[in-house]
């Protein structure tokens, strides 16, 4: 069932996006204090996602995450056309709330910032309980509307956050008895070895062009999801 497959499936997130937080703190690119503050509201919002997947049956839950994954993808394959177009994202028209300040490095924590990192925190926590996912659909267009930082410390930043709220959704499903992890763990390891293998490629294959690849496979399994639950 859904509500079993979940954990799983935030295991392997949750570990294979852990080893690219490490990576990615290690390079400098993670910005610690709003990835641990969008994970503390995150794992807050994480039990109503939970409490929500036991109420709801398995065929709505498996459409939902469905369309939630076709709809990320759809934004991911529009502003990779558009990179590749040379336009501009028109949510940079804004102003945004989170400024890094180019002498310290850091951003600049005000209540608009703080406000919009919550609400980030707050649907990725309800998504990552609800559907089983590390909700990095949410967190990376989320960062990249909100702050003005540079796209390789969003995925890091993004990481760093999906590995945590991740994690207090492991934890949760493991005290209820809902992770097996005699299927997780092997199935963890993988997604951990599948990232370390991908990382070398990630320099040779331009950033729209990899970003639309995602999209597709992405759509492929929403498809393929979709079809299983409609015709069975």
């Amino acid at each position: 069932s859904m509500v079993e497959a979940a954990p799983i499936g935030l295991l392997a997130v949750g570990l294979a996006a852990g080893v690219g937080a490490v990576l990615g703190l290690r390079e400098g690119r993670v910005r610690y204090r709003a990835a641990l503050f969008i994970a503390a509201i995150g794992v807050a919002a994480t039990p109503l996602g939970l409490l929500l997947a036991h109420r709801l049956p398995n065929a709505p839950l498996a459409l939902l995450f469905a369309g939630v994954l076709g709809y990320a993808c759809l934004r991911t394959w529009r502003k990779a056309a558009k990179a590749l177009r040379g336009e501009h994202d028109s949510a940079h028209r804004f102003i945004e709330p989170c400024v890094l300040n180019p002498l310290q490095g850091r951003l600049r924590w005000t209540l608009p910032c703080a406000r919009a990192l919550a609400l980030t925190g707050a649907v990725s926590g309800l998504l990552s309980g609800l559907l089983g996912v590390g909700g990095g659909f949410v967190i990376i267009p989320a960062l990249n509307r909100y702050t003005n930082l540079r796209m390789e410390s969003i995925v890091a930043t993004s990481l760093a956050v999906i590995a945590l709220v991740s994690a207090g959704s492991v934890v949760s499903a493991s005290v209820s008895g809902l992770l097996h992890w005699w299927i997780g763990g092997p199935f963890a390891l993988g997604a951990v070895v599948g990232l370390l293998l991908a990382r070398p490629w990630t320099s040779r294959i331009a950033g729209p062009r990899l970003q639309q690849l995602f999209a597709l496979a992405g759509w492929t399994a929403a498809l393929l999801l979709a079809a299983k639950v409609l015709w069975r």
